[in-house]
């Protein structure tokens, strides 16, 4: 099942998204991270699945929020190596988002450096740009822990970078991480990205994000995974107050 993050606008503190993470409710109750059932998703049918399962689940957790007249603009999805084996993840969130009543643009779909190594460069390239020829975004997750990462923005069509949290944790304390994440955000800007701050635990973070010009991040400063109906009060108190996305307003502002 899904848990859900909130994606916080920083100059705001609007809710302007939600990262969906996997959980696993055990037959005594508990509910378990995707940590926990890590190596189940090296089996390809299993990870196949999962991905499928929380595509329906998060886009109808979507169109209920939409239907109850709450301003969520998009949904970011984590996809594995094995969702790019078969060629076929564009059509599978195509007719996810199409029985919920969504348009494409609703999603993010998130990949990581691992899932970028993990298969064919010419055959995952394919797959990001029909993603993003439905009206999809696609986020690189933990940037800068994996190898070769400038050479990925080369390689691979990207909107939008996730700076990892390990980055931001040493940002009050580490002169490095400050200006490794400037570097990240003038670099950004440069090349037309949007950018999230992942893993923001202290007001003193988000302050010194922002003030570097970070627009967007997530952590447990604003709140950790949620259920679905938790998240579902969340937007009732912290969503937009218009439907236009954040993400349009700063790219109709950068046009500008």
């Amino acid at each position: 099942m899904p848990y859900y993050q909130p994606i916080i606008r920083l100059d705001t503190a609007e809710i302007v998204g939600v990262e969906a993470l996997a959980r696993m409710r055990l037959d005594d109750g508990r509910i378990v991270t995707a940590g926990e059932f890590q190596e189940a998703l090296q089996d390809s049918k299993i990870a196949h699945r999962i991905t499928t399962q929380m595509l329906a689940s998060v886009a109808s957790d979507m169109a209920e929020w939409q239907s109850a007249g709450l301003h969520i603009q998009h949904a970011s999805l984590n996809v594995t190596s094995a969702d790019f084996q078969k060629g076929d993840l564009a059509q599978r969130v195509a007719r996810a988002l199409d029985k919920a009543g969504l348009s494409m643009r609703h999603l993010v779909v998130e990949v990581t450096e691992q899932v970028f190594m993990g298969g064919r460069r010419d055959g995952v390239a394919r797959t990001m740009e029909a993603l993003r020829a439905c009206g999809m975004l696609v986020a690189l997750d933990d940037f800068g822990t994996g190898f070769a990462s400038l050479t990925h923005l080369l390689d691979f069509p990207i909107d939008i970078i996730k700076i990892d949290r390990s980055f931001v944790s040493a940002i009050d304390s580490g002169a490095r991480s400050a200006v490794i994440v400037e570097s990240l955000l003038t670099m950004t800007r440069r090349l037309g990205m949007k950018i999230i701050a992942e893993g923001i635990e202290t007001q003193s973070q988000a302050q010194r994000l922002e003030e570097m010009g970070c627009r967007f991040g997530q952590g447990y400063l604003y709140s950790p995974p949620v259920p679905a109906l938790v998240i579902r009060e969340l937007l009732q108190r912290f969503g937009q107050a218009s439907s236009a996305t954040a993400l349009e307003r700063e790219a109709v502002a950068n046009a500008a």
